[in-house]
């Protein structure tokens, strides 16, 4: 069985952070921008460790840009959707697990605000820079309603960051008796659950997306929300208070987004260090410089315009999506199955960018030490979620076009 890790001392080294609601989008931005080559020195340490490091979640910090989507009633910056994309687009240059730890644990600064107030009281109340993980598959957890809220119990697998979280946002089928009635995640704190220690993988280490279990614990109901938006009488209690649009896109159309825009930046980063090792690289057994090669040449060019098909697609959708919100309107069924599909698709082009620089990079691409080794490993396993298998996100699409119905207490 693999070993547990113990929850915390209770002791935080933590400082109280400023308010970052003053920090608009090209600030944003610019800060991302800025630590690029951060992310890449600290990518090795980070892979080896299993987890982001203390500097660089201490920069994350330092920076604000794990509020990125988080209220300004609550200090953080509410950015425009598409930041969802870009911001990880750019981490994603320096290294994927940073920027993929960091759009999860951004992201569910976004999901929160779907609470009532007095959770997000409780968790942002003190320290409105808490880190906050997840367990998204509900048949992985079961919720029985008792006195007061739920008893929860589960095991729950790739929940990305959770070293460095104090909460986790864990997902569950309600039953009654044998009877499935509601579909929640529920927010629990460190000391209610264990991590198994079980990221061992191909790629994308440095996200220590490890498993974690709790048994039959109490849930008051306060920190549980009903996520089956097909139910009657459905609503999300935060959103009377947070009015932003971006609180409305709906998790179910756009889970693989921020996730989609880490694989971007992580091709944009394998091409940017292809081009600079073409440039100045000459072949080993001619001597020829290999920018001369048409071979090379299109390889490029064709990586590119992968990346770059991909990285418009997602932020269309995303800027599409605001505006939708914005209208009041509301996003049928078709429209969220386009939105995967949509995503599914661009994580592909993204990955096929990496493979075709890797395959052009011959054996200079098998080192441990060669950077896009890495980036080769990370978009592979990075690929393996479930946002973006093609498999399972284009049929729902394909049905509802069709005239079929789909159905789904959380879609």
């Amino acid at each position: 069985m693999p070993d547990t890790i113990a929850p915390p001392s209770g002791k935080s080294n933590k400082r109280k952070r400023p308010s970052f609601a003053d920090v608009g989008y090209d600030e944003a931005v610019r800060r991302a921008r800025e630590m690029i080559p951060f992310l890449k020195q600290h990518a090795a340490a980070q892979e080896a460790a299993t987890h982001l490091t203390e500097d660089v979640v201490e920069a994350f910090h330092e920076n604000g840009l794990f509020r990125y989507m988080q209220p300004k009633y609550w200090g953080g910056m509410e950015l425009p959707y598409v930041a969802m994309v870009d911001i990880n687009d750019l981490l994603g240059q320096g290294d994927a697990s940073s920027a993929w730890t960091f759009t999860n644990l951004g992201g569910h600064h976004r999901l929160l605000t779907l609470w009532p107030m007095q959770c997000q009281e409780e968790v942002w109340g003190d320290d409105p820079d808490v880190g906050i993980a997840s367990g998204i598959a509900y048949f992985q957890g079961r919720g029985r309603r008792v006195d007061g809220g739920l008893e929860l119990s589960g095991k729950w697998g790739f929940s990305s960051g959770v070293d460095v979280s104090e909460w986790n946002m864990l997902a569950c089928v309600v039953y009654d008796g044998d009877k499935p009635v509601d579909w929640v995640m529920s927010m629990v704190p460190r000391k209610d659950y264990e991590i198994i220690d079980d990221w061992q993988t191909l790629g994308m280490r440095g996200t220590g997306s490890r498993t974690v279990q709790c048994d039959k614990v109490f849930v008051p109901q306060h920190r549980v929300q009903s996520m089956a938006v097909a139910l009657p009488g459905h609503a999300f209690a935060g959103l009377s208070v947070h009015k932003n649009p971006i609180y409305r896109i709906p998790l179910s159309g756009f889970g693989g987004y921020g996730i989609g825009g880490c694989m971007i930046g992580n091709a944009q980063g394998a091409l940017d260090e292809m081009i600079a090792h073409v440039k100045t690289r000459s072949t080993a057994y001619t001597g020829a410089k290999m920018r001369d090669y048409q071979a090379v040449q299109y390889r490029v060019a064709l990586a590119a315009g992968k990346v770059d098909c991909a990285r418009q697609w997602l932020r269309h959708d995303c800027i599409e999506a605001e505006k939708i919100a914005a209208s009041g309107a509301g996003f049928d069924t078709l429209s969220k199955h386009k939105y995967r599909r949509n995503a599914a698709m661009a994580a592909k082009l993204a990955t096929e960018a990496v493979d075709i620089l890797h395959e052009m990079a011959g054996a200079n691409g098998i080192y441990d030490s060669a950077p896009l080794q890495r980036r080769f490993r990370d978009a592979h396993a990075a690929a393996g979620h479930i946002n973006f298998s093609m498999d399972t996100q284009l049929p729902g699409w394909g049905l509802v076009a069709l005239g079929g119905e789909f159905k789904s207490p959380t879609f």
